[in-house]
């Protein structure tokens, strides 16, 4: 286990290439007892000197065997033996044959993020290797990812986590352990055929290489490495075009069609699955076929349109796409009593002001309105104003328009997208409208060369948050 180790050296290099190990880091080290991890342990306490490395061993016992106990006994031993603290933590997962391994996975992000934060750990740094990424690349590859699932076991995560090992084949550390006579343990479910992984690791990976080309697993660990370099610079590139083309408002994400249009359908399927992971927060359960069914949506030459995709609501109008989670807007219809004079909140529409100011000598002034503020005659208002909900059927003869007409084909002449219109507020006086945002007031109290009062009404949007 000297300085010179072939084995050693090519961990160091690989490590060195991605900036792996800061000078002086604390490193916590997720050990399992398997032939990788242990060897993980071994190699990063011979070479922690190169970095000045502070480690410490990171251990979690799921309870799902008779033997994970031993296992656990069994690190902790081998962390005592080196001198570094040790951490263990057992919680179970659910068991279930399709779903255990995620569930697993999910255990474990929440073990290191905690350990992470509490023992100011620099990374946390994981044994798999350059067989685990062939397998991971097949398995992916079978179903249906694209470049961006093709890179795979990445080198350094945003997590915080790191994979030393992934210049190394599980054949070359088990060679290097029984060189130097240092045990293991064996975990039996790594043979259980009922998982996917295990079929793949044990039968096709095999029968490939052997029917076709018998370096497949360096194969599939280059395609890899090539997909995270590509993967790294669409990052990038993405990042500046989401800021041109992606609007966040709170739990929604806004695309304009008609630019997304100028871009190469490969741009755009990337920024549509940037889009997706803003509002989910990841991207499982997305695949090919659910990113096209959007890229449809978003390409379409007009129209609307709606898809509901795992964990999505896409839905298109006057060519923007807004995406949210199912259910993510709660409001619910409201039909609330103005203060007048005074603010009204109102947990739908904002904040809803009133206040009574003398006519001008100028009318045409106090006719003036904008989207979110009107002037109305306080002289011809009867009975109490209530602020409420768009509602189909709605109809009036807003100032300045020759008839009265549907709301709804205001909305149409003005491009209102359809989700916006189920909050739109509207304000009635003894069940007729008055007036309506962005279309100002009905024509019977905008005020005239008779007005004394008028009665100004401004709405202030709640800040998103």
């Amino acid at each position: 286990m000297g300085r010179l180790d072939p084995l050693l050296e090519c961990i160091a290099r690989f490590a060195n290439r991605h900036g792996m190990f800061p000078p002086g880091a604390k490193i916590g080290l997720a050990v399992s007892g398997g032939a990788d991890s242990v060897f993980l342990l071994h190699a990063l306490h011979a070479l922690a000197p190169r970095w000045n490395l502070r480690l410490s061993v990171l251990h979690l016992d799921h309870g799902w065997r008779a033997g994970s106990a031993a296992d656990a006994t069994f690190v902790q031993e081998l962390a005592a033996s080196m001198g570094l603290p040790f951490h263990l933590r057992r919680e179970s997962a659910p068991k279930a044959t399709e779903n255990q391994e995620e569930a697993g996975r999910a255990v474990r992000r929440r073990f290191f993020e905690e350990l992470r934060a509490t023992e100011a750990l620099a990374a946390v740094a994981t044994g798999h290797t350059r067989s685990d990424q062939a397998e991971t690349v097949l398995f992916r590859l079978l179903r249906g990812s694209g470049p961006s699932g093709l890179a795979a076991i990445l080198p350094v995560t945003r997590e915080g986590l790191i994979r030393p090992l992934l210049a190394t084949t599980r054949e070359e550390i088990v060679a290097w352990l029984q060189t130097h006579g240092l045990p293991w343990r064996e975990d039996p479910t790594n043979a259980d055929s009922r998982f996917a992984r295990n079929r793949i690791r044990h039968e096709t990976l095999p029968k490939l290489a052997a029917d076709y080309n018998p370096n497949l697993t360096a194969i599939l660990a280059h395609a890899a490495a090539i997909a995270q370099d590509e993967e790294a610079y669409w990052a990038n590139e993405i990042e500046i075009r989401s800021a041109r083309y992606l609007k966040l408002e709170g739990r929604a994400v806004f695309l304009d069609t008609a630019a997304l249009c100028g871009e190469h359908p490969a741009v755009t399927r990337r920024l549509l699955r940037e889009a997706i992971r803003l509002v989910r927060g990841d991207l499982r359960r997305i695949d090919f076929e659910h990113l096209e069914r959007l890229l449809e949506l978003s390409l379409q030459k007009e129209g609307d349109g709606r898809l509901i995709l795992p964990g999505v609501d896409a839905f298109r109008s006057f060519g923007i796409i807004r995406l949210t989670e199912p259910g993510a807007d709660l409001r619910r219809p409201y039909e609330v009593v103005l203060s007048v004079p005074g603010c009204t909140d109102v947990a739908e529409a904002g904040f809803i002001d009133t206040e009574l100011v003398g006519f001008s000598a100028d009318p045409a002034v106090e006719r003036d309105y904008n989207e979110s503020e009107a002037v109305l005659d306080w002289d011809l208002l009867a009975g109490p104003l209530v602020v409420r909900n768009w509602e189909p059927g709605d109809r009036y003869r807003p100032a300045g328009r020759g008839s009265e007409t549907l709301v709804k084909t205001l909305f149409q002449e003005a491009g209102v997208p359809i989700w916006e219109r189920k909050h739109w507020p509207v304000i009635t006086a003894r069940r007729q409208i008055v007036w309506v945002q962005r279309f100002g007031p009905s024509e019977t109290l905008a005020p005239g060369l008779r007005t004394r009062t008028i009665l100004r009404i401004r709405r202030r949007i709640r800040d998103v948050q």
